[in-house]
C-alpha cells in the first residue's frame, strides 16, 4: 500500500474516519464522503456510496408472472467511484514476482490460452511439489540399508500422500451435527391418506436415525450460535429409506433454489478474512437479505429465541416444504410435517447462549447424549397438516412458497405418531458424520410438490455427497477451461485455480456495485417457454407466481403472534446483528424493509441503532397483497407450548462451601432426581467439605469450571460459615447475576439473602416484583419443605421474564 502523505503538524486533523475504517466488526452510524482521510477511509466512503445507491432491489417487482419470466431485465449495477470498492485488501498494490500486481479490470486470466499452464519436462530433473530437486526416486530413506523407514522422508511422504489423498472434510452447510437412533411409532392407520409404510397400522414401529445440526458453522464451531437448526430424520422402512430433511423453523429465507448459493455465500464467513465463524451478524448476510424482502418472515424466526434453543429435545422440527401424500388408489393431498417435542419448546436467552459457547461449545451435543444415557429419552409428536389442491387455491398465499406457513388456525395439526430417541451412536464418525440425507429419498406414498426450493434440494443433496468424494472445480482444469470469460459467484472447493478479488460472492449485492450482474434477455440465455401441452397458456419459465411477491404479511403475522417479551428479544436481536454491520446504508435498507412488517419493530431497531429519522419504507413488490385469513396465531409463540410441565433433563446448581447446612440441599437433590432433573453440588472447589451437621459433602463441580449460565436454576445454601466463604469468591456474584439476568429460578435458603445483596440483585427486584412472577423463592429455617416445593413448581416454568430488563440491571 502506498505510504500516506505526511501530516501537516500545523493543521488540525480529524482522524475519526481513518480510525473507524480500520474496524471489521462494526462501523459508524454515518459515513461522510467529504471527510477525507487515508486510503482505508476513502474505501469506506466509496463502499457506502455504492451501497447507498441501491436503497432497494429495483428489479424485485419484475420477477413475478409469466411475461416477466420470458423477458428478464439486466441486473442492477452501479459504477464504483474507485477500484478500492472491489479490492479484497488495501495491500494489493504491493507486488512481487509471486503475487504479481492487482487484478486487471474485468479480467478472468484463468480463461487465457493453455500456454499459461503447459509443462515441458525435457532436460529437467525430478522435483518435489515445492521445486526441490530429488536425488533418489528409487528408495525410501532408512536407518541403514536393512533398517526401518524414517518418518523424516518428506519425499516419500509427499509422493504417497499425493497418490492416496484427499477428501473434502465436511459438509458445506449443516457441518456441525449430533445424532441419535430411535423409533417412530404410528398412532393410528393413515391408509386413507397414504400408502407410506410407517403409517399403515397402529403401533407399528419404524427404526429411525436423526441428525440435528447448525447450518452456518463449521464442524468444530459452537452449538449455541444464533442459527437455524437442521432436523433430519431417516426412516428405515421395509420399502426403502425415507428421509424427512427439515429444520427447526417451518419457513426459509428464499423462495427458489436459484438463490441458495447466494444465501450461503452471504451468511458464511466473509471470504477476504474468513470472519465471523458461525454467525450472521456481519455485512454480507445483511446486505443480501436486505435486498431480498422475501427473507423477512424467516428473519423474524431467526431473530426470535427459536434460533437459540435450550436443547435439541426442546425444539420443534418441520419438513418446511409442501409435500404430497398418495394413497393406494392414487389419490393425493398436500401435506406439511410437524415435529413437536413432548418436553415443550424452550430456548436460551442471548447473553446465556454467548457465555455457554465459551464455557461449553458442545452444550447441545452433550445435552442430547446425557439425556439418552440417563434414560430421559427425547420424544416428539409427528403431526400432519393435510389439505387439498382446491383448498390451497383459496389461500391468500401460495403453498409452494417456502417463505410461508399454513397457520394452524387455517389447517389444524393432526397427530399421527411419536418418535423416541433411545440410543446414542457407537461411533460418531461411522454414524453421525457419515450419514447422508437427501430429500429425493422417498418411498411409495410420499411425493413432491412443485416447490421450486424443494426441486433444487432434490438435486443438491446427492450432488453434495458426490462432491465430498471429489471436487466441484473440474471446470477449472486446463483442458476444461473455456476461452470465453467466466465471471460468477462460485467460490472455493478443492483445486480452485482462480483468485477472486473482493469480498462479495453473491447477487444481488450493493457492496460491489451489483457486479457481476445478470445479463438480461438482450445478452443472456433465456429458456424457450415450451409448454407441456399445446392448449396450456404457460410453459417452462424462470419466474415466480404472483403471490410469492407478498413478502411481509406472514412476517407481520409471526411478529404480532409473539408475546411482548419475545417481541423485545426479536428487536434486540436485530439491533445486535445490525450493529455489527459496517456499512450504514445496509442498516438503513434493512430497517426500511422491517417497516413493511411492523412499524413497532422497525422503530425499536432504529432507536437501538441511533437511526433518526426512520428511512422510508421499502417499495413493495406486491403493492396490494391479499387480506390474510389469520392475523394472529398464538401457536407461533414459543411460550404457547410449555410442554408436559415436567423438569426432566434440567440441571440445577446447589452451591456449597465448608459449614453449609447440608440437609435441605440433599433433600432437594433427591426430589430433583425423582423428577428426572439433576442437582449438582457446586463449591468454591471440587471435593469433600465439612457441613454444619458435622458430616462431609462432596462437591462434584466448582464455581470456576461450571459457570452459572450452564444451569437451569440456582439454589443458595444456608449456614453462616458457608455463606461467608461463598461471599469471598468473586465467582459467586457472577453466578447469581447470570442466573438472575437469564430469568432462571433461584431458591434462597436462610442467610443467603446476603449473597443476593452482594451480587447487586435487590436493586433489580423492584421491576420484577411489579410485573410478578419473579422466580425467586425464599426459605427460612423450618420452612424449607414448602419452599422446595414452590421452587420445583417455579422451575417447571423454565423462565421468569417478568424480571428481564434491557439493559440488565444486575
Amino acid at each position: 500500500m502506498p505510504k500516506p502523505p505526511s501530516p501537516n503538524p500545523s493543521t488540525k486533523k480529524n482522524d475519526a474516519p481513518a480510525a473507524a475504517a480500520r474496524n471489521t466488526d462494526s462501523g459508524p452510524g454515518r459515513v461522510d464522503p467529504a471527510a477525507g482521510g487515508d486510503m482505508a477511509a476513502r474505501r469506506m466512503a466509496d463502499v457506502q456510496q455504492v451501497a447507498a445507491a441501491m436503497p432497494h432491489n429495483g428489479n424485485k417487482a419484475l420477477e413475478h408472472g409469466f411475461e416477466d419470466g420470458t423477458n428478464p431485465p439486466a441486473g442492477q449495477a452501479v459504477e464504483a467511484p474507485s477500484r478500492l470498492v472491489g479490492a479484497s485488501t488495501l495491500s494489493e498494490e504491493n507486488d512481487s514476482p509471486k503475487v504479481g500486481t492487482a487484478a486487471l479490470d474485468g479480467l478472468n486470466a484463468t480463461t487465457e490460452s493453455l500456454d499459461r499452464v503447459r509443462v515441458d519436462s525435457t532436460g529437467r530433473v525430478l522435483t518435489t511439489n515445492q521445486g526441490v530437486a530429488i536425488a533418489d526416486n528409487q528408495n525410501s530413506l532408512k536407518y541403514g540399508v536393512r533398517g526401518p523407514v524414517l518418518l523424516e522422508d518428506f519425499v516419500l511422504r509427499e509422493k504417497i500422500t499425493h497418490f492416496d489423498h484427499e477428501r473434502i472434510p465436511e459438509r458445506i452447510v449443516h457441518a456441525r451435527g449430533s445424532g441419535a437412533h430411535g423409533f417412530f411409532e404410528c398412532l393410528r392407520p393413515q391408509t386413507e391418506l397414504t400408502m407410506a409404510a410407517p403409517f399403515r397400522e397402529a403401533g407399528k414401529r419404524t427404526p429411525v436415525f436423526v441428525r440435528f445440526s447448525t447450518v452456518a458453522g463449521e464442524r468444530g464451531s459452537k452449538d449455541t450460535a444464533r442459527d437455524v437448526r437442521g432436523f433430519a430424520v431417516k426412516f428405515y422402512t421395509e420399502e426403502g429409506n425415507w428421509d424427512l430433511v427439515g429444520n427447526n423453523m417451518p419457513v426459509f429465507f428464499i423462495q427458489d433454489a436459484m438463490k441458495f448459493p447466494d444465501l450461503v455465500h452471504a451468511v458464511k464467513p466473509e471470504p477476504h478474512h474468513q470472519m465471523p465463524q458461525a454467525a450472521s451478524a456481519h455485512d454480507t448476510f445483511w446486505d443480501f437479505v436486505s435486498l431480498m424482502p422475501e427473507s423477512t418472515h424467516m428473519l423474524m424466526w431467526v431473530m426470535s429465541d427459536r434460533a437459540i434453543p435450550r436443547s435439541f429435545a426442546t425444539m420443534q422440527g418441520f419438513g418446511v416444504h409442501t409435500f404430497r401424500l398418495v394413497n393406494e388408489q392414487g389419490r393425493s393431498v398436500f401435506c406439511k410435517f410437524h415435529w413437536t417435542p413432548v418436553a415443550g419448546t424452550h430456548s436460551l436467552v442471548w447473553d446465556e447462549a454467548v457465555k455457554i459457547s465459551g464455557a461449553d461449545p458442545d452444550f447441545h451435543r452433550r445435552d442430547l447424549w446425557e439425556r439418552i444415557e440417563a434414560g430421559n429419552y427425547p420424544e416428539y409428536e409427528l403431526s400432519l397438516q393435510v389439505f387439498t389442491e382446491e383448498q390451497a387455491e383459496r389461500f391468500s398465499f401460495d403453498i409452494l412458497d417456502a417463505t410461508k406457513i399454513v397457520p394452524e388456525e387455517l389447517v389444524p395439526l393432526v397427530p399421527v405418531g411419536r418418535m423416541v430417541l433411545n440410543r446414542n451412536p457407537d461411533n460418531f464418525f461411522a454414524e453421525t458424520e457419515q450419514v447422508a440425507f437427501c430429500t429425493a429419498q422417498v418411498i411409495p406414498g410420499i411425493d413432491f410438490s412443485n416447490d421450486p426450493l424443494l426441486a433444487g434440494r432434490i438435486h443438491s443433496y446427492v450432488d453434495t455427497q458426490i462432491s465430498r468424494l471429489g471436487g466441484p472445480n473440474f471446470h477449472e482444469l486446463p483442458i476444461n477451461a473455456p476461452l470465453a470469460q467466466v465471471h460468477n459467484n462460485q467460490r472455493d472447493g478443492m483445486h480452485r485455480q482462480a483468485i477472486h478479488r473482493g469480498r462479495v460472492a453473491y447477487e444481488p449485492n450493493s457492496l460491489a456495485g451489483g457486479c457481476p450482474f445478470q445479463a438480461g434477455a438482450a445478452q443472456g440465455f433465456v429458456t424457450v417457454p415450451a409448454r407441456i401441452r399445446a392448449e396450456e397458456e404457460q410453459g417452462k419459465v424462470r419466474a415466480k407466481p404472483e403471490k410469492f411477491a407478498d413478502h411481509y404479511t406472514q412476517a407481520r403475522l409471526f411478529y404480532e403472534s409473539q408475546t411482548p417479551v419475545e417481541q423485545c428479544h426479536i428487536a434486540n436481536a436485530f439491533r445486535f446483528e445490525l450493529s455489527k454491520v459496517t456499512v450504514p446504508a445496509i442498516r438503513e435498507r434493512m430497517v426500511a424493509s422491517l417497516r413493511n412488517a411492523s412499524e413497532d419493530l422497525a422503530l425499536k431497531v432504529a432507536q437501538g441503532l441511533g437511526m433518526d429519522p426512520l428511512p422510508d419504507p421499502m417499495p413493495l413488490a406486491l403493492p396490494d397483497p391479499a387480506a390474510p385469513e389469520v392475523t394472529k396465531s398464538p401457536a407461533l409463540s414459543l411460550l404457547f407450548r410449555p410442554g408436559d410441565g415436567t423438569i426432566k433433563g434440567r440441571k440445577v446448581a446447589l452451591l456449597v462451601a465448608p459449614g453449609v447446612r447440608a440437609a435441605p440441599l440433599l433433600q432437594l437433590q433427591q426430589a430433583l432426581l425423582a423428577q428426572g432433573a439433576v442437582g449438582r453440588l457446586v463449591g468454591p472447589r471440587i471435593g469433600p467439605m465439612p457441613t454444619a451437621e458435622g458430616d462431609a459433602i462432596d462437591a462434584d463441580a466448582s464455581l470456576e469450571n461450571e459457570p452459572g449460565f450452564l444451569f437451569d436454576a440456582l439454589v443458595l445454601p444456608d449456614g453462616a460459615e458457608a455463606i461467608a466463604a461463598l461471599a469471598q469468591d468473586g465467582h459467586t456474584a457472577e453466578f447469581i447475576r447470570d442466573q438472575f439476568r437469564h430469568c432462571k429460578t433461584i431458591l434462597v435458603f436462610g442467610g443467603s439473602r446476603e449473597l443476593l445483596a452482594q451480587a447487586g440483585v435487590p436493586a433489580a427486584l423492584a421491576k420484577a416484583q411489579a410485573q410478578g412472577g419473579t422466580g425467586l423463592v425464599f426459605a427460612d429455617e423450618g420452612g424449607e419443605p414448602a419452599a422446595a416445593e414452590a421452587f420445583l413448581q417455579a422451575l417447571a416454568k423454565h423462565r421468569h421474564f417478568g424480571r428481564e430488563t434491557d439493559p440488565p440491571l444486575a
